[in-house]
């Protein structure tokens, strides 16, 4: 638990030191963490089919290809993105002009899920990076091989004050929510974002829930299953 709480306030500190950075500095961050990508991409493609099985050219397309156009389309598209917009006024504040400013929320947890362990945890890691935030990641335990690679990817890119992996079972994601943080990103179970929302509420922090339903498979004796 302390710990956790000293990752906490080192972030808090590092968002209050550096939330006025340049958005190049956020864009350069982007384009180091793609070369990384890029360099290990067949460890990548290794860990996944460790932890899940899964085939080579899926692992390809379902989860590191997306998550290197979501990084090119940050490069390419943030500073506008990220700049004033200009929106009508009120005769109240005549002759004032009117402007809507994007600004980073501060310190992000983000809890990932184990069936696309990679793809899950960097495409909301690239966003609220780019946006200017701190992010802890906690990765789900059912996928070890990619969590553990996860944490050793973003610590080339980041240091850990902007950029966290913390591994662990669910009592560690139970220690983390019990934190405040400025905003939590959980792709998972319902039963489980439900919880994530109660925690959550106790200090009005913004979510967003990416959560599953039914995805029924009927299998009958017509089936050949050998």
């Amino acid at each position: 638990m302390e710990a956790a709480q000293g990752l906490r306030e080192e972030h808090r500190q590092f968002f209050n030191n550096h939330k006025k950075a340049p958005i190049a500095v956020r864009i350069q961050k982007l384009k180091i963490l793609a070369r990384v990508l890029d360099a290990q991409e067949a460890k990548i493609l290794n860990a996944l089919q460790k932890d899940l099985k899964k085939p080579v050219f899926e692992s390809f397309t379902s989860e590191f290809v997306m998550v290197r156009k979501e990084i090119q389309s940050f490069i390419k598209h943030l500073k506008s993105w990220a700049a004033p917009k200009r929106v009508a006024g009120s005769l109240l504040n005549f002759p004032s002009q009117d402007f809507i400013l994007a600004e980073p929320y501060g310190t992000v947890l983000l809890i990932s899920p184990w069936n696309y362990p990679f793809q899950l945890a960097m495409i909301p890691l690239i966003g609220a990076v780019a946006a200017g935030n701190t992010v802890v990641v906690k990765p789900s335990e059912s996928a070890p091989h990619t969590s553990a690679l996860l944490g050793t990817l973003l610590a080339e890119v980041f240091p850990r004050e902007w950029v966290a992996v913390v591994e662990g079972d669910p009592a560690v994601a139970q220690t983390l929510l019990a934190m405040q943080w400025e905003y939590i990103f959980f792709t998972g179970s319902t039963h489980v974002g439900k919880i994530i929302a109660k925690s959550a509420a106790e200090h009005l922090t913004p979510v967003t829930l990416e959560l599953g339903g039914k995805s029924p498979c009927i299998v009958d004796g017509t089936t050949p299953l050998d």
